[in-house]
Parts: structure tokens; C-alpha cells; sequence
């Protein structure tokens, strides 16, 4: 017996040595992958301020804005048509995953113009003009015949409009009865008989519009075509708004008054501004800062932090221009596509371009402005939704989680450890809290994001001076929000591209690929609910919206 139980010790030891070795081994393929496979991404530490005492900026509501546009099937650039059927005159009206993806927004803002809007006459029943569509011609003026929009087609649009609950802002043609000499300026006055023949038709039928615009891109040095006097427009928009208070007489909300709907020039929206003070409720300027669709270095810019920091130039200074000019008219961006001549297949369409477009929305909110129209909603390669199959491209995804997110505060962000990082925070919409936006930039490094807030000492609402005060922040005033236990949670909406391939035009949301129904129908867009012991993970080349509800701050009382 006494030697039966000594043989069982060298076996004991054997099965040590088995279970040791299998130990090793499996310690060694961890370390392998580490090494080899998830040693690819690099960790980092992130450290975001949120002033918390008061917003620097406030947007409407209802802040996202998306276009629609005249431009017919033939309009090519660089050798590409990417327009199809997306034009006001042939847009399919009856496809439910457009209707859907309106209806999602409850409401969404849809600017109705472009371009052509500066050719487009409305039919006027009884007048025995003809009314017929755009015809390419290149002898004419931007390239394309006078066209017309058909009374029957307006029925059709605003039944859509109000079935899909859209708030509709339409660019009225500001070049009809003028003509163009050769040095390109606009002649004359504004005839305004047309415009009235269609607003009063519109009130007649009870077709809701939320405001009217005279004119596309006929403003300073970057014109289209044609360039119309800062006192002449100052004057015709005076004619529109008397027009507006004649036909909308008694009618307790009226449409909004805007213009000019063009590039920044600050000579030109100065003097134009100064000289039209009451006439206007909104001021819109466009924005294609990335550069041209043939442009091969899109997604290089789109990735580089000082380029898009670059683009909060033109924010300012048309907030610098309202506020010297006494104006109560307040800051749109009526038109964006960031990258002109239609967008760039695989790059506007794409998921690398979230990036740009929600960094626009950051910093926009941030400089006060008050609606920002995404061109387009359908249409050309920049479209929310694809121009041949309506299903939504990345950034539609990304419009929408920002309109159900974001409130209409902006907060001041500030963000220290890495300049790869774009952060902004909002009061959050329709719940409690802040809802944070971080946009991750850098292809290897995911970051952990411990978020800090300042203490009220205080009503500071300008964004110059909070971005002075930071910088000579006494840090024991802060309240850090990360490593600490907690019983609280916040709702995470983690944005990638598929495969990681940032010109896929498919999304995953919190890794689920997001894909409209067989019946087409909006898929819902369900947060992770995380612990706010810890920390917010933001992965290489993503996006992340954090809804905090356990962060109350004053600004947001």
C-alpha cells in the first residue's frame, strides 16, 4: 500500500508539469495576439472640459436642414452624372423609404433650391406661357433653358411635404426680369410678379411654407453666373417681405424672410446687411470648403484636425457682421456640401465624410447658427440618401442621431491629450443631461475619454472668452467625471464604418449594421447603456454620441 501511494507522486507531478506547459502556452498565444493582432491599436487618454455655466451658442429646433434641387438628369461634372432622377421636377414622390426617412426627423427642414432656381419661372394658370422643363444648352446662361415648375408638380411636392411632416423653405427665382451685361452684373429690378403669382397660389391651397429666399449664389466675388448690387438686393428683399406681409395678412405666423443664400464675402454681406435691417429674418451663406470633386486629396484634408478647425472662420465672421450691424436677423448655412461640382463618389457619400459634416454641425452650433441645410437631401454625390436607391448613406444616420441628441444649447468643449479628438457637447434634446459628440480622427489610437466639468462661478456666453478663461483655468474648481464608482449609466452610439473601410457606404452602430426594411422602413437606432464608472471608449477612425443624463449642469436647468 505504502509503495502504491509513493508511485502516485511522480504522476501528480506530471499532470503539474501538463497543466503548467498548457498554462504557458495559452499565456503565450494571449501575449502573441496582443503583440501581433490588438497591438495595432495604440490606447490613449483624453481629457474634455465642459463649461457647463451657460450655452455659447443656440441653434432652432429643429437645426438639421437638408436640400432638394432643380438640377435635371444632364447636369455632369467632370464627366460624371450623378443626379438621375433627384430633381424637384422628377424626384419620386411615391418611394416609401424617402417618405420614411423624412417622416424620421418629425420634422425635418428641406430647403427647396440651388443653382437653377435663378431660371425656374411657376406656371400661372390663365397666362397661355408654355411650361416646360430644363433643356441643356450650353449657349445659355449656367448652362441649361429657362424651365418651369408645373402647378400640378407643387400639389404633388407640398402633399409630400405634409405627409412626411417637413418644415419647407423655398428659393425664390431673384433673376427674373432682370438681365445680365457683360461683366456678369445682374440689371434692373427685381420683377416680383411671378414670386407673387406663386405665393398667393400656395396660400390658397394652404400649403405651409416656413420661409421664402430670394436668390442662389448671386452675392460678392464667388457669384454663380451673375452678381446682383448689395443696395439692389437690400431692395428687392424689401419687395419680398412686403409681399409676404401683404399675402399673408392676418395670419398669426408668418414665413421667415431670407438671404442672400450665397458665399461669404464679408465687403458684400456687410453693406447688403446694413442696408436691409428689418427686412430680414435670416442670412444664409453656403459652405464648400473641402474643394472640388475632382480634388485627390479629399479624405486627406477631411482627416487632418487644423483643416477642419480651419472651417470655423466663416461662422465667425458672419456672427462679427449681424452683431456690428444691429440686424435682429440671425445665421444660416442654407446651403453645404463640402466638396463642390455634385461631391465625390465614395468620399461625400461615404462614411469618411461623417467626419467633416459632423464637425460643421460642431462647430456651427458652437457660433450661434441657427439652421444648417445639408446639400443634398437626395441628389448628385453628396446625397443623404442614395440618388438611385433612396437607402440613407452614412451621414443620414449621422443627421438624424444629431437631431434626436442634441439640444439647442451648445456647451463649451474643450478637449486636452490628443489633437485627434473633435469634441463638442449639447443640452441634451428632450431628456436631462448633456449629450457629447466626440469624432475619433487617428487610424490607430482608441481613446478613453474622462470628461470634466467646471463649476458655476458665473453667466459666460461668449465662446472668445471662455476659450480665454480655459486656458487660465484653476483646475480645483473641476469636477472630473470618470474612474469613479457609480450606480449611474449613460446611452452610448458607437458609429464605424463596415470593415473598417472609411469609403464604405454602409454603417455599423454599436457594431450592428444599420439597414432600412424590406418595406422600407428607418431602422431605430438602439444606445448601450454603459457605467459612468467608466470610462467612454472612442475607437480608431469612429464616431460616438454619449447621452449623460446624471450630468446636470446650469446651462441646462
Amino acid at each position: 500500500m505504502k509503495g502504491r501511494l509513493l508511485d502516485k507522486k511522480p504522476r501528480t507531478k506530471a499532470v503539474f508539469y501538463v497543466l503548467g506547459f498548457l498554462i504557458t502556452l495559452v499565456g503565450l498565444g494571449i501575449f502573441l495576439y496582443w503583440l501581433f493582432v490588438d497591438n495595432e491599436v495604440i490606447l490613449g487618454s483624453v481629457n474634455i472640459l465642459v463649461n457647463g455655466t451657460s450655452a455659447i451658442g443656440t441653434t432652432d429646433e429643429n437645426f438639421i436642414c437638408a436640400t432638394l434641387d432643380w438640377w435635371p438628369p444632364e447636369k455632369c461634372d467632370h464627366g460624371t452624372c450623378s443626379w438621375g432622377k433627384a430633381s424637384l421636377l422628377k424626384l419620386d414622390l411615391q418611394n416609401p423609404i424617402l417618405l420614411n426617412a423624412v417622416k424620421a426627423f418629425s420634422p425635418l427642414k428641406i430647403r427647396l433650391g440651388g443653382t437653377l432656381q435663378d431660371r425656374v419661372i411657376y406656371e400661372t394658370k390663365g397666362d397661355g406661357k408654355p411650361c416646360t422643363p430644363f433643356v441643356k444648352n450650353h449657349s445659355e446662361f449656367l448652362g441649361f433653358s429657362q424651365g418651369c415648375l408645373p402647378m400640378s408638380r407643387w400639389d404633388e411636392l407640398n402633399v409630400f411635404f405634409r405627409k412626411a411632416g417637413a418644415l419647407v423653405v423655398f428659393g425664390l427665382n431673384a433673376l427674373n426680369g432682370r438681365n445680365i451685361d457683360s461683366y456678369g452684373r445682374a440689371v434692373g429690378a427685381w420683377n416680383c410678379s411671378n414670386a407673387e403669382s406663386l405665393l398667393r397660389y400656395t396660400v390658397n391651397n394652404g400649403y405651409k411654407i416656413h420661409g421664402w429666399e430670394l436668390g442662389n449664389e448671386l452675392c460678392g466675388s464667388n457669384k454663380i453666373g451673375a452678381i446682383i448690387a448689395e443696395d439692389q438686393y437690400a431692395s428687392d428683399v424689401e419687395t419680398l417681405q412686403n409681399l409676404v406681409q401683404k399675402i399673408y395678412k392676418g395670419f398669426e405666423v408668418k414665413p421667415l424672410v431670407i438671404a442672400p443664400g450665397g458665399f461669404l464675402d464679408t465687403n458684400w454681406f456687410t453693406k447688403f446687411i446694413k442696408k436691409a435691417p428689418t427686412s430680414l429674418q435670416a442670412v444664409t451663406q453656403h459652405i464648400y470648403n473641402l474643394g472640388g470633386a475632382d480634388d485627390k486629396n479629399l479624405t486627406s484634408k477631411i482627416l487632418d484636425p487644423n483643416y477642419l478647425k480651419g472651417g470655423s472662420k466663416n461662422f465667425i465672421r458672419l456672427q462679427q457682421i449681424l452683431k456690428n450691424s444691429g440686424t435682429s436677423a440671425v445665421a444660416w448655412v442654407g446651403e453645404a456640401g463640402g466638396v463642390h461640382s455634385s461631391g465625390q463618389n465614395l468620399v461625400s457619400n461615404a462614411f469618411v465624410n461623417g467626419f467633416w459634416y459632423l464637425d460643421q454641425l460642431g462647430m456651427a452650433a458652437s457660433y450661434d447658427t441657427k439652421t444648417y441645410c445639408r446639400q443634398t437631401l437626395i441628389g448628385g454625390n453628396y446625397g443623404l440618401l442614395n440618388t438611385e436607391t433612396f437607402v440613407p448613406n452614412p451621414d443620414y444616420y449621422s443627421a438624424l442621431l444629431w437631431h434626436r441628441l442634441m439640444g439647442s444649447k451648445a456647451l463649451f468643449t474643450n478637449s486636452t491629450g490628443a489633437s485627434n479628438i473633435r469634441a463638442y457637447a449639447h443640452c441634451s434634446k428632450k431628456s436631462q443631461g448633456i449629450t457629447l459628440l466626440l469624432i475619433n480622427l487617428d487610424a490607430d489610437t482608441r481613446f478613453e475619454v474622462c470628461i470634466s466639468t467646471e463649476n458655476p462661478t458665473g453667466n459666460r456666453t461668449s465662446i472668445m472668452n471662455l476659450k480665454e478663461r480655459t486656458e487660465r483655468l484653476n483646475f480645483g474648481r473641476l469636477t472630473r467625471h470618470c474612474k469613479r464608482s457609480s450606480t449611474d449609466m449613460r446611452e452610448e452610439y458607437h458609429l464605424k464604418a463596415k470593415d473598417g473601410d472609411l469609403h464604405s457606404q454602409t454603417v455599423l452602430l454599436n457594431d450592428k449594421v444599420l439597414t432600412v426594411s424590406s418595406s422600407g422602413e428607418i431602422p431605430p437606432m438602439e444606445p448601450k447603456q454603459v457605467s459612468m464608472s467608466d470610462p467612454i471608449r472612442v475607437d480608431p477612425f469612429s464616431i460616438v454620441f454619449s447621452h449623460i443624463p446624471s450630468l446636470k449642469l446650469p446651462a441646462c436647468a
